[in-house]
């Protein structure tokens, strides 16, 4: 099957699978510890059901929406990703191109390997900047200059990774970055020729030219990749938001919230916006489901800021679910990362196709014509509540 036949994200996953060394196919599938926190995200979209009005008209469907003072063709864009390059060559350019040509948003990830001077060049006014603040504050405040003075129009200030997190699968496997191939891992590649070669023709691992110019003149790229773990993950306080808030001119937002309080801080500190995260279940693996914590911090916030939503989407249905619950907005990760590995700027395109395809047959499926309609009176256990409330229904 090719990434063109794909009529899932699980479709693409298999085939990312097929494609990749199974110590890097398992890099992006795993969580952390007992990995409860990925099948938790997932769990927390499915105990939702959705409740369908009917003889609506919905011959005609819209999904753009609105934010920032923007409006993009589908509620969804896509999560930063690091370290892509290692799944494809490129990878990064890619990722943004495919959401470019979208009309959506993607986050370029604080630990990609392509450098915000190239992806602005390549790809400008469209994606979003990710900061993982380093543990020198110099360092942090200069990725800042970089992202402005390169024109990225949003911050993405990510705060729920402090310290290294338990990745107990990679660490069976044998992974790491830099990343080293192994006598192992090299006869496993072996049998996956395709990757085998464009790491190897590339020059093996590649470079990681956001953090390169903070390393040690004439610094290798796993030299690099060692000096970038000195200095992320790094703990953050709500003085450093206060910094970046002052340095950053356009939309700060802030990524990994879970309480309804520290929500409601962030807004007065003067954010534009919130992503509920948990990191994919790659941090805390007792982390709540991220469709678990929004509906607190959407309670709280309001429409004060933008509130939005990451981890655990793999369908379209997800999406809506997200936004019914109180997301103006949601992010996949994994999803375009199993198409740009397995099919490159055709997967990653392909990824997007499927989850707009499966958003839009939701939409006319449950009588909404318009994403802007959508809100917990679609959701059957919501409006279960509503008729036990009043009595039952009539």
């Amino acid at each position: 099957m090719r990434v063109q036949e794909a009529i899932s994200v699980v479709d693409l996953e298999r085939l990312a699978k097929r494609r990749l060394p199974r110590i890097l196919f398992e890099c992006i599938q795993s969580g952390v510890e007992d990995e409860s926190g990925v099948a938790r995200n997932s769990a927390g979209f499915h105990q939702h059901q959705l409740l369908p009005r009917h003889l609506v008209d919905v011959k005609e469907r819209d999904q753009s929406t609105t934010i920032f003072g923007r409006t993009y063709a589908s509620p969804f864009g896509i999560s930063p990703t690091g370290i892509a390059e290692l799944f494809r060559r490129g990878a990064d350019l890619m990722l943004a191109q495919a959401a470019a040509g979208a009309n959506v948003p993607s986050i370029m990830s604080g630990s990609s390997m392509t450098a915000p001077e190239t992806i602005s060049k390549v790809v400008p006014n469209n994606p979003w900047y990710q900061l993982y603040a380093a543990r020198d504050p110099s360092i942090s405040d200069d990725f800042v200059r970089r992202a402005r003075d390169c024109g990225f129009q949003t911050l993405v200030l990510t705060v729920d990774n402090p310290v290294f997190p338990k990745l107990e699968r990679d660490k069976r496997n044998g992974f790491s970055v830099p990343f080293r191939l192994t006598l192992p891992i090299m006869l496993d590649a072996l049998r996956r020729p395709g990757w085998t070669f464009e790491y190897l023709r590339n020059g093996g691992m590649p470079m990681m030219h956001t953090w390169a110019p903070y390393a040690p003149a004439g610094a290798t790229a796993a030299e690099v990749s060692a000096f970038r773990r000195t200095q992320n993950p790094s703990v953050q306080t709500w003085r450093d938001l206060d910094r970046f808030r002052r340095l950053w001119p356009g939309n700060l937002v802030v990524k990994g919230l879970a309480r309804p309080s520290d929500a409601v801080r962030a807004a007065n500190a003067g954010v534009d916006g919130i992503i509920v995260s948990n990191h994919g279940g790659k941090t805390l693996d007792r982390a709540p489901a991220t469709a678990d914590a929004l509906v607190g911090i959407a309670a709280a916030v309001g429409d004060k800021i933008v509130v939005m939503l990451d981890s655990g989407v793999r369908r379209g249905s997800d999406i809506v679910v997200g936004l019914c619950l109180g997301a103006k907005f949601v992010f996949v990760g994994r999803a375009t990362l199993y198409g740009v590995a397995a099919g490159g700027m055709a997967g990653a395109r392909r990824a997007l196709d499927i989850l707009r395809e499966e958003l839009d047959m939701t939409l006319a499926m449950i009588g909404c014509p318009n994403v802007a309609e959508l809100g917990p009176d679609f959701l059957f256990n919501h409006q279960r509540r509503e008729d036990n409330r009043f009595g039952g229904t009539q």
